[in-house]
């Protein structure tokens, strides 16, 4: 493919396409689940499940869309970020048009589930990988214009699927979104693959490049009948560098701070997906109408629209460099005292103040979530540590709403699941600020009895990081690679 040199390609120009596909894409992917409320009460009815059994179908969507990570990793070495998002769009669209010939709710843990959170996952994840290479100085400000995506989402997906569930049924509204998701394919095709001067993105590396391949490849062209254990031992020794290169466990083991946010969050995840299941069906059960109960996760995507960005813009000051852990633990922490205003009251107007407060908790959520994790590591291993991550996260994401689900079969009481839900966020925001402010103090400590860092301002909450960081430096040269 014919490739030419850009100045300074980050940050503009085609960067700003990239960003709009990516919009896009998180409406398409992380949005999505937020209309699956929609469908409870039928899917109930029409399997004859219980709230448990129900709640699976969703849980194993958002799991798997989170905890493919380190497959959508992969294939982002080996073949591209566009790659990876079309093919994540042909499997989310396939998964939804698969869903609607399912006769049993276990088809659906199938097909819905694991066929459609696997697509979602592969393009929303290789397209937050790539912005944060094609935008350097407006990063922060770049992934949070891209997580109103979520927000348009949320947005319109309740509302699009009322109005379909309404005129023809979930099967054909299934079938209708099949081909809706399809169009993440037409935003993988914008997002042209870019290589780094230094050689750490985006295009595939030759396979004599992989880890441990060239000295697997050594030892078989010279290796005999003896040899053979040696020959497995190295192979053995490769398959854990490949491990360890797409889960980041050396990452996780030498720097605290992102030892203490994967916790934190993964711990957070065990109640922060609950009032999206349940809201709906709480609302209803209380009395309120079923298109009146979709327009409140509508409702909270739209103040989305508007908060994520000055999320972003407030986070991108200098004042804040170093700090956004601590506004990420203050939204966790609203997010979870919100959720005591549905136990006071399940009237509308009511649950359109809790949907207002959630919403703009939840922004700060969004919008710093992957922001702080490229603070705490560097962007040549984001992917590898984004796979540890979500996929630590995706298991409290996959077992929170079914044990939830199962309370409220036990007890008939929906109030169980914010009670829930508010312990889990409260808990690990507490858990994140404490142990990141005690870090920091730490740090602070040896900065003053040793020889200064190189640059003691660059995350102070940071004590032992896995490689050197450095902000100041220059954006790499970049290379657009096009192909015909």
């Amino acid at each position: 493919a014919p490739a030419r040199e850009a100045a300074k390609p980050q940050d503009h120009g085609w960067a700003w396409m990239v960003l709009l596909a990516a919009v896009l894409l998180q409406g398409l992917t992380l949005g999505f689940p937020s209309c699956i409320g929609v469908f409870f009460t039928d899917l109930q009815h029409e399997f004859q499940a219980s709230n448990s059994e129900t709640s699976w179908f969703p849980s194993i969507m958002v799991a798997v869309l989170h905890g493919g990570g380190p497959l959508c990793s992969i294939l982002v070495k080996r073949f591209g970020c566009r790659f990876a998002v079309m093919l994540g769009g042909l499997l989310s669209g396939v998964g939804m048009v698969s869903s609607s010939f399912c006769k049993s709710i276990s088809q659906l843990y199938l097909t819905a589930g694991l066929i459609t959170g696997l697509g979602s996952c592969f393009s929303f994840q290789a397209g937050v990988t790539v912005l944060g290479y094609y935008f350097v100085k407006w990063r922060t400000l770049a992934n949070a214009m891209a997580s109103t995506g979520v927000s348009l989402g949320f947005t319109l997906w309740p509302l699009l699927s009322q109005h379909l569930l309404d005129e023809m049924g979930w099967r054909n509204t299934f079938l209708i979104f099949g081909g809706i998701l399809l169009n993440c394919c037409v935003c993988g095709a914008i997002m042209r693959p870019i290589q780094v001067a230094s050689g750490s993105l985006l295009q595939p590396p030759k396979p004599g490049e992989e880890p441990g391949r060239r000295e697997e490849a050594q030892l078989s062209n010279g290796a005999s009948s003896p040899h053979l254990k040696l020959q497995q031992k190295s192979r053995g020794t490769a398959c854990f560098q490949v491990l360890q290169k797409y889960l980041a466990f050396d990452i996780f083991c030498q720097n605290k701070g992102y030892q203490i946010y994967t916790i934190g969050v993964t711990w957070m995840m065990m109640g922060f997906a609950l009032p999206h299941v349940y809201l709906v069906p709480y609302a209803i059960q209380n009395g309120v109408e079923e298109r009146r109960a979709a327009l409140l996760i509508s409702i909270i995507g739209f103040i989305n629209i508007f908060i994520r960005p000055l999320t972003g813009l407030l986070s991108g000051q200098r004042a804040f460099t170093g700090r956004r852990i601590y506004l990420f633990s203050l939204a966790a922490l609203l997010c979870g005292l919100s959720n005591f205003i549905c136990v006071i009251s399940a009237q509308f107007n009511v649950l359109i103040i809790y949907c207002v407060i959630l919403s703009i908790a939840m922004s700060g959520i969004g919008a710093l979530t992957f922001q702080v994790l490229m603070d705490v590591v560097e962007m040549d291993r984001f992917s590898s540590a984004l796979g540890l991550f979500t996929i630590l996260e995706s298991i409290t994401l996959l077992i929170g709403p079914p044990l939830t689900g199962l309370l409220v079969d036990i007890t008939s009481d929906f109030r169980y699941v914010f009670y829930n839900s508010s312990f889990f966020l409260i808990s690990a925001a507490l858990f994140m600020g404490l142990s990141f402010c005690t870090l920091e103090k730490k740090s602070k400590l040896k900065e003053a009895s040793k020889v200064p860092l190189d640059n003691p301002t660059r995350y102070q909450y940071n004590e032992t990081s896995a490689e050197p960081q450095h902000e100041s430096q220059s954006p790499p040269a970049v290379v657009y690679i096009t192909s015909v």
